[in-house]
């Protein structure tokens, strides 16, 4: 079986970092990612999908990312179930095993990691695609 999400996106709000109590990093955002088509307006709408990201780039996310950085994220989507108040509530959410951060460098890598990742179909947004 395969689950294997791959997005390149903005951040909406910069990282939150916590620790959970055994001691290990989770970071959350949230990416704002373009769609391949414009609506009946012609205007191109957006996706925003919840990021977490564990351990040691939990906290190099929250160090180096901010809102509306470019990043590519490479994980696995995962549904989750938690009670409140008596209904049972779902969060669809991708779990990040790399976090590539594509702005600021401005070098051959970067653009050659969104190159390949636009071989999948990808839209990298530009500065003035954000929705924000």
């Amino acid at each position: 079986m395969l689950n294997r999400v791959i997005l390149i996106g903005r951040l909406t709000r910069d990282p939150e970092l916590k620790y959970i109590p055994s001691g290990t990093p989770v970071a959350t955002f949230t990416l704002a990612v373009n769609r391949p088509f414009t609506n009946k307006m012609g205007e191109r709408e957006a996706d925003f999908v919840p990021i977490v990201v564990w351990r040691k780039q939990a906290e190099n996310c929250a160090n180096y990312l901010s809102k509306g950085s470019l990043v590519a994220v490479d994980g696995r989507l995962q549904v989750r179930s938690y009670e409140q108040d008596g209904q049972r509530r779902y969060v669809t959410e991708v779990v990040a095993e790399d976090v590539r951060f594509l702005d600021g460098r401005g070098d051959s890598q970067a653009r050659s990691e969104i190159s390949r990742l636009q071989q999948y179909g990808a839209d990298v947004a530009d500065d003035d695609d954000i929705p924000f």
